[in-house]
């Protein structure tokens, strides 16, 4: 899906701590903990969280490496970039810090007398200090940590980077020096959301999750593999729904998935790349292109029963493409990912829409009419306004097994329910802030009066504790609709478990090559090349004759070559294709051989995108050389 796409550079910081550049004070000690904030000297929110790093210097000790880059706001904080330049104007003769904490010790606004008198009693050349305080360099200081602030996503201050890592927990003291003094909990958490944030996460899980299937099913293990994903499952008064552990992983837990998919499509169809005609109509010529091709190049191949597999080699798995795309860097313009992975998802709509259509098996009616009431309900909902999860995930429990007992895959239903869940338009930000700021400054009013009274109780025993931590609750709440709370707690269960331990127990083939049922060897070739040729072949086709009759645009910014690299990478298949084999074909050599032929083919679509994309930006850069 597109939303593999990365969540952004800002989650790490892209320049590491500088002794000889940035500002520190702290370190020495083997075991140290960095904090890089970007600050602003007049920022109130910066002056209080400066309370608590005074406490966890205190409580560290030198074990904390504290880092000050610039980031002043001038627009909301005036003044706050010549506070900067006068930090470093102090600075350049070795008394920043001290300026730093006479800033922000004193009350606003802070002359300019103010300014110049305490720069004296520091004893400072003055006349060095005017200089530098008026300097092109010193502006030039403060605004290249400024623009380095914005390429690490820093949008408000202050923006705190604990060991590199973008740190988006509380600015408590004891949630600080949790992360700081990081107990095992906190250190397996970290270490987990660093690992997420990486490009290519979601594809390395899928990969390893694969690798692992195949060396179960073909080392010691694979008896009992075999017996793990053969084994049944019932449920109901009279065991009517039963499945084996793979049939539950492929059509119950990849709801999960299909859920996130039409979250997707959802929302580029609201909000993303498919709404503006002139630049949605490429990705969907070219997404339609990559589908007919491959489906072609299989059928030229394959005749009777192994037809049913035609569209095995049709669907990518977006995870992996994007992932490698993200891997090579500031290499791929930014463009190519765009139009990925815009193809991605109409790739997964005509791949949802294969599903339902032509693998639906022996229609009951009756159970298919229970799948329209229970859709209705979901319409229901959603034009009720009922923003609570739970209501539709009953419905949709049910959807699922009214669409199974009707011979549609169950997974299906999550795609229904990505379609109803209610979405809210963006809240206006000024009722917000009142009612948080109200909820805290009352907070904080209670916790005085309390230390003036000297009273025995805690500021959580009060009733303003509830009062405050409800309406605090409902504001952060209203940022994110359902539709979205769901995608982002769901989110990481499908890249982490579902898809993982679909891909395990889909993969686990064994390698010994069998052809001697009729129809493999013609099976494999229509996979194999279908991939490795039908793919780029559809996606290039069909994206040249909708430019050439003007129907859609070229990326902007993309070199044809670097088209056809990233064509080529739409050949890597994995999730959805071992789905479609398990839908066309019953389990035996042909099912097995089928899957062999999507690793393969995805191995060398990878390997040959790569290569393209590779030698394209090589050749890109000697052209700029040599200009």
């Amino acid at each position: 899906m597109a939303s593999e796409i990365a969540a952004g550079d800002g989650y790490r910081l892209q320049r590491p701590l500088d002794p000889r550049r940035d500002h520190v004070r702290g370190g020495g000690v083997a075991d140290g903990v960095s904090v890089v904030a970007y600050s602003d000297f007049l920022c109130p929110y910066c002056r209080r969280l400066r309370q608590v790093t005074k406490r966890l210097r205190g409580a560290v000790g030198d074990r904390l490496v504290y880092v000050y880059r610039h980031f002043p706001n001038e627009r909301a904080h005036p003044g706050a970039e010549r506070m900067a330049r006068a930090a470093e104007a102090a600075g350049n003769q070795g008394r920043f810090w001290e300026m730093h904490d006479w800033i922000f010790d004193q009350e606003l606004p802070i002359a300019e007398p103010r300014l110049l008198e305490f720069s004296g009693s520091l004893g400072l050349d003055m006349s060095r200090f005017a200089d530098d305080l008026e300097s092109e360099a010193t502006r030039q200081r403060v605004a290249v940590d400024l623009e380095e602030g914005r390429r690490n996503g820093v949008t408000g201050t202050p923006t705190l980077f604990v060991d590199d890592v973008r740190y988006d927990g509380a600015w408590d003291f004891y949630s600080m020096l949790e992360e700081l003094e990081r107990p095992v909990a906190a250190r397996v958490t970290r270490s987990a959301r660093a690992f997420a944030n990486l490009p290519a996460s979601g594809g390395l899980v899928l990969l390893l999750a694969a690798a692992a299937a195949l060396l179960c099913a073909n080392g010691p293990l694979g008896p009992y593999y075999a017996a793990v994903m053969q084994s049944s499952f019932s449920f109901g008064p009279t065991g009517r729904l039963s499945l084996t552990f793979a049939e539950w992983c492929s059509e119950g837990l990849m709801t999960i998935f299909f859920l996130l998919v039409g979250l997707e499509i959802r929302r580029e169809a609201t909000a993303g790349a498919l709404t503006e005609r002139g630049a949605v109509a490429l990705p969907i010529v070219a997404a339609i292109g990559g589908v007919l091709a491959p489906a072609a190049i299989y059928l030229a191949f394959n005749r009777g029963p192994t037809a049913h597999g035609w569209s095995i080699p049709t669907a990518t798995d977006v995870a992996f493409t994007l992932g490698i795309l993200a891997l090579l860097g500031q290499r791929i313009p930014a463009g190519l990912r765009v139009f990925v992975a815009a193809l991605a998802v109409v790739d997964d709509i005509l791949s949802v829409l294969t599903l339902a259509i032509f693998y639906a098996h022996g229609i009951e009616w009756v159970w298919l009419v229970a799948s329209a009431v229970a859709a209705g309900l979901l319409l229901m909902l959603n034009r009720w306004r009922v923003n609570a999860i739970w209501p539709y995930a009953l419905v949709a429990a049910f959807l699922w097994f009214a669409l199974h007992g009707a011979g549609v895959h169950g997974a299906l239903a999550g795609i229904l329910l990505a379609f109803f869940l209610p979405t809210q338009p963006a809240p206006a930000v000024g009722p917000l802030l009142a009612q948080a700021a109200t909820a805290l400054a009352a907070l904080e009013h209670a916790e005085s009066e309390l230390k003036k009274a000297g009273a025995e109780t805690t500021l959580a025993q009060e009733p303003i504790w509830d009062w405050a931590s409800r309406n605090l609750s409902a504001a952060s709440a209203r940022l994110l609709s359902p539709a979205d709370r769901v995608e982002t707690a769901v989110g990481p269960w499908s890249n982490y478990f579902v898809l993982p331990l679909f891909a395990f127990s889909a993969t686990g083939v064994r390698l010994a090559l069998d052809s001697s049922q009729p129809g493999t060897t013609a099976v494999v070739a229509g996979i194999v090349l279908g991939l490795v040729v039908g793919k780029p072949l559809g996606i290039l086709l069909a994206s040249w004759l909708a430019i050439v009759a003007r129907v859609a645009i070229p990326p902007e910014g993309v070199a044809p070559r670097q088209l056809v690299g990233a064509a080529c990478l739409c050949g890597v298949a994995d999730t959805v294709s071992l789905l479609m084999t398990d839908q066309a074909f019953t389990p035996g050599p042909v099912a097995s051989m089928a899957k062999i032929a999507v690793l393969v083919g995805s191995v060398l679509s990878a390997a040959l995108g790569a290569a393209v994309l590779v030698a394209g930006s090589r050749a890109a850069a000697r052209t700029a050389a040599d200009a």
